[in-house]
Protein backbone atom coordinates (compact mmCIF):
# COMPACT_ATOMS: atom_id res chain seq x y z
CA UNK A 1 0.00 0.00 0.00
CA UNK A 2 1.18 3.18 -1.15
CA UNK A 3 -0.10 6.72 0.18
CA UNK A 4 0.88 9.89 -2.37
CA UNK A 5 0.40 13.46 -0.43
CA UNK A 6 0.96 16.54 -2.53
CA UNK A 7 1.97 19.53 -1.67
CA UNK A 8 3.75 23.09 -3.22
CA UNK A 9 1.04 24.11 -5.44
CA UNK A 10 -0.23 27.80 -5.10
CA UNK A 11 -0.35 30.92 -7.44
CA UNK A 12 2.59 32.31 -9.06
CA UNK A 13 2.90 35.20 -12.27
CA UNK A 14 3.49 33.69 -15.66
CA UNK A 15 7.23 33.42 -15.70
CA UNK A 16 7.78 32.17 -12.51
CA UNK A 17 8.71 28.49 -10.93
CA UNK A 18 7.02 26.54 -8.08
CA UNK A 19 8.53 22.98 -6.71
CA UNK A 20 5.59 20.59 -6.23
CA UNK A 21 6.59 17.36 -4.02
CA UNK A 22 4.89 14.14 -3.14
CA UNK A 23 5.62 12.55 -0.35
CA UNK A 24 5.58 8.74 0.08
CA UNK A 25 4.22 6.41 2.71
CA UNK A 26 4.87 2.43 2.62
CA UNK A 27 8.70 0.91 2.09
CA UNK A 28 7.65 -0.26 -1.69
CA UNK A 29 8.07 3.67 -2.86
CA UNK A 30 11.03 2.73 -4.63
CA UNK A 31 10.04 0.15 -6.83
CA UNK A 32 7.40 2.16 -8.36
CA UNK A 33 7.50 4.56 -11.51
CA UNK A 34 6.13 7.85 -9.71
CA UNK A 35 4.39 10.40 -12.02
CA UNK A 36 2.87 13.60 -12.54
CA UNK A 37 -0.74 14.56 -13.86
CA UNK A 38 -2.76 17.63 -14.39
CA UNK A 39 -6.57 18.42 -14.89
CA UNK A 40 -7.22 21.98 -15.72
CA UNK A 41 -11.49 22.91 -15.38
CA UNK A 42 -13.28 21.22 -18.04
CA UNK A 43 -10.69 19.08 -19.06
CA UNK A 44 -9.58 15.35 -18.84
CA UNK A 45 -6.16 14.79 -16.74
CA UNK A 46 -3.39 14.53 -18.92
CA UNK A 47 -0.14 12.79 -18.57
CA UNK A 48 2.81 15.40 -17.42
CA UNK A 49 6.08 13.53 -16.63
CA UNK A 50 6.90 9.93 -14.97
CA UNK A 51 10.51 9.07 -13.23
CA UNK A 52 11.33 5.48 -13.32
CA UNK A 53 12.47 3.58 -9.98
CA UNK A 54 15.63 4.24 -10.40
CA UNK A 55 15.84 7.93 -10.94
CA UNK A 56 17.12 7.40 -14.30
CA UNK A 57 14.73 7.34 -16.91
CA UNK A 58 12.52 10.37 -17.15
CA UNK A 59 9.50 11.18 -19.96
CA UNK A 60 7.36 14.78 -20.55
CA UNK A 61 4.66 15.34 -22.46
CA UNK A 62 5.79 17.68 -25.33
CA UNK A 63 4.24 21.08 -23.48
CA UNK A 64 6.53 20.96 -20.33
CA UNK A 65 9.90 19.91 -21.60
CA UNK A 66 12.58 21.99 -21.03
CA UNK A 67 10.78 23.55 -18.41
CA UNK A 68 9.42 21.01 -15.80
CA UNK A 69 11.68 18.55 -14.13
CA UNK A 70 11.33 15.73 -11.96
CA UNK A 71 12.95 14.02 -9.69
CA UNK A 72 13.05 11.89 -6.44
CA UNK A 73 14.88 10.81 -3.49
CA UNK A 74 14.14 7.55 -3.15
CA UNK A 75 15.39 7.68 0.87
CA UNK A 76 13.54 10.29 1.64
CA UNK A 77 10.16 8.47 -0.25
CA UNK A 78 9.54 12.01 -2.12
CA UNK A 79 9.20 13.11 -5.33
CA UNK A 80 9.32 16.73 -6.99
CA UNK A 81 8.63 18.60 -10.27
CA UNK A 82 10.44 21.55 -10.93
CA UNK A 83 8.32 24.12 -13.00
CA UNK A 84 10.05 26.95 -14.46
CA UNK A 85 8.55 29.41 -17.23
CA UNK A 86 5.15 28.38 -16.06
CA UNK A 87 2.16 29.43 -18.33
CA UNK A 88 -1.62 30.37 -17.41
CA UNK A 89 -2.11 27.08 -19.88
CA UNK A 90 -0.17 25.20 -16.95
CA UNK A 91 -3.24 26.15 -14.29
CA UNK A 92 -4.52 22.87 -12.91
CA UNK A 93 -4.89 20.58 -10.47
CA UNK A 94 -1.57 18.67 -9.74
CA UNK A 95 -1.88 14.68 -8.84
CA UNK A 96 1.29 12.35 -8.10
CA UNK A 97 0.78 8.92 -8.94
CA UNK A 98 2.72 5.44 -8.81
CA UNK A 99 2.92 3.36 -11.39
CA UNK A 100 3.86 -0.24 -12.02
CA UNK A 101 6.10 1.18 -15.01
CA UNK A 102 6.59 4.65 -16.50
CA UNK A 103 4.99 3.11 -19.75
CA UNK A 104 1.79 2.57 -17.61
CA UNK A 105 2.02 5.89 -16.29
CA UNK A 106 2.65 7.76 -20.06
CA UNK A 107 -0.50 5.51 -20.77
CA UNK A 108 -2.43 7.17 -17.64
CA UNK A 109 -2.40 4.51 -16.03
CA UNK A 110 -1.60 4.40 -12.13
CA UNK A 111 -1.99 2.07 -8.90
CA UNK A 112 -2.12 4.92 -6.30
CA UNK A 113 -3.28 9.01 -6.40
CA UNK A 114 -2.48 11.49 -3.78
CA UNK A 115 -5.19 14.07 -3.62
CA UNK A 116 -4.06 16.82 -5.76
CA UNK A 117 -2.28 20.52 -4.97
CA UNK A 118 -3.86 23.39 -6.78
CA UNK A 119 -1.86 25.34 -9.30
CA UNK A 120 -2.87 28.83 -10.34
CA UNK A 121 -1.16 30.85 -13.34
CA UNK A 122 -2.18 34.37 -13.71
CA UNK A 123 -1.33 36.56 -17.06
Amino acid sequence: QVQLVESGGGLVQAGGSLRLSCAASGRIFSSYAMGWFRQAPGKEREFVAVIGWSGINTYYTDSVKGRFTISRDNARNTMYLRMNSLKPEDTAVYYCAASKTTAQAMGGTADYWGQGTQVTVSS
